[in-house]
């Protein structure tokens, strides 16, 4: 048996492949996971190409592997996920000691990559885009927890001009409805209650169905939320432009999906949405919300926002902020914006300074901090349905569980519970999370 360390960066898209590596190399019955480096006789590293200087960051980690290697040189290194598609052999250039590089839809591949390595001692890569091929392979289903993440589509064919998703993950294909619907209720009979559907872009979700026909995405919501055993649904991302009435709709009549929704916007300025190519308006953004709302009322918003982008004045930043006041955003992820290399928006023209940057982010953060706090104070005093997920990090004597909006609250109650839904009413409101009594 072999240990086998994996590293991950970015997105839940990323996790999710890493679960995937783990299990592709278990199968085998050849390799175990160890969480220690220097434990590992293979060291894989699943990046994440979304932040400022992700390559750079590469090569700092692929540096200090380097340093384990001298030690052992039978240590085979093998670099993933969306740096690694973007880069290709370009990597080893640079980093002679990585032996293997693979893209995010060749994760199936790495057993026989690392077995190639292993017998002839030479280097491998593979970063074709061979379409939903890693989904075909029946792997054991593990699960830590009682929440799990489930990948319903890859890809994005929106390229907008910041973005190198649609380089490093390929064009939109979605998986068969029947094969998320199986690994569903296969995680519902392994104790899984709450389940977060995968996508770059999940709204847009056409999966063929056993009969031939197109599984839309307000569809597969409403036949996940009849599986027994499932009881809260969330899913990530979404894009405002195909956030479409018939997936409004589920939210009247499918309880499971939860109250809260993360949809990014990005920016609060028409000018600069047109610059990002997010081919949408503030104005059709607001009209979502709006039918939201009425379909239900106590639905909470979060977004993403990028802050500084080329072209961005003044004027279009103010827009952004009273946007965000005027959403009542809940929280977001915001970033002050970076260049990725390859994308249209490396060609434009970036006038604004760093201190200004970070200003403008600094505004907007404590924006949207204080409207978290205030949505946080609302819950004071009301009854909140958590799935308790474990014993509390900050007070071993007590339990904690997650809200359906996200917040985190730690009460006293019995061990028995942990992995069910609890009734607790929210008697204290912090920062960071939520104090509460068992009901």
């Amino acid at each position: 048996m072999k240990y086998i360390y994996i590293k991950t960066w970015g997105c839940q898209m990323n996790e999710y492949d890493s679960s995937m590596i783990a299990r592709y190399l278990e199968k085998t019955g050849q390799y175990l996971i160890t969480q220690k480096t220097e434990q590992a006789d293979i060291l894989v590293l699943n990046t994440c190409s979304i932040r400022e200087k992700a390559q750079e960051k590469l090569f700092h980690q692929l540096g200090r592997w380097k340093t384990l290697k001298s030690k052992n040189p039978t240590i085979i290194i093998a670099v993933g996920g969306c740096v690694a598609t973007q880069e290709g052999k370009e990597i080893i250039k640079r980093a002679k000691h990585v032996d293997i590089i693979f893209g995010t839809q060749s994760l199936h591949k790495l057993p026989k990559m690392i077995s190639e390595v292993e017998k002839n001692k030479k280097f491998m890569i593979d970063i074709s885009f061979p379409q939903l091929d890693k989904f075909n392979y029946s792997l054991p289903i593990k699960t830590k927890g009682y929440t799990a993440l489930v990948s319903i589509m890859e890809g994005c064919n929106k390229y907008c001009s910041f973005c190198v998703v649609p380089y490093t993950r390929g064009k939109e294909i979605s998986r068969p409805s029947d094969d998320i619907l199986f690994e569903v209720a296969s995680l519902a009979e392994k104790g899984i209650r709450e389940i977060n559907l995968l996508g770059q872009n999940v709204n847009a979700y056409q999966g063929v169905t056993f009969n031939g026909k197109t599984c839309f995405f307000s569809e597969l919501l409403r036949l996940i939320s009849e599986i027994d055993g499932i009881d809260r649904i969330r899913f990530t991302t979404s894009n405002p432009l195909e956030f479409t009435d018939d997936i409004i709709e589920v939210y009247k009549d499918t309880p499971k999906l939860v109250s809260f929704l993360h949809l990014p916007v990005q920016s609060g300025s028409n000018k600069i949405l047109q610059l990002m190519k997010r081919s949408y308006t503030i104005e059709k953004y607001e009209k979502i919300i709006e039918k939201l709302l009425k379909a239900r009322p106590n639905i909470q918003i979060s977004s993403d926002f990028i802050v500084g982008f080329p072209g961005e004045s003044k004027e279009d930043f103010k827009q952004t902020i009273n946007f965000i006041k005027k959403i009542n955003f809940d929280m977001s992820y915001s970033f002050i914006y970076s260049s990725r290399p390859g994308t249209p928006a490396s060609e434009m023209k970036d006038e604004i300074n760093l201190k200004e940057k970070k200003e403008r982010l600094y505004i907007l953060q404590d924006c949207i901090n204080k409207q978290t706090m205030s949505w946080s104070r609302r819950m004071l005093g009301s009854t909140q349905s958590v799935l308790v997920e474990g014993i509390s990090k900050n007070n071993s004597m007590q339990i904690y569980g997650k809200t359906e909006n996200n917040r985190i609250v730690n009460f006293y109650g019995p061990l028995e519970i942990i992995g069910q839904f609890a009734q607790v009413q929210i008697n204290e409101v912090h920062t960071h999370n939520l104090q509460g009594i068992l009901l």
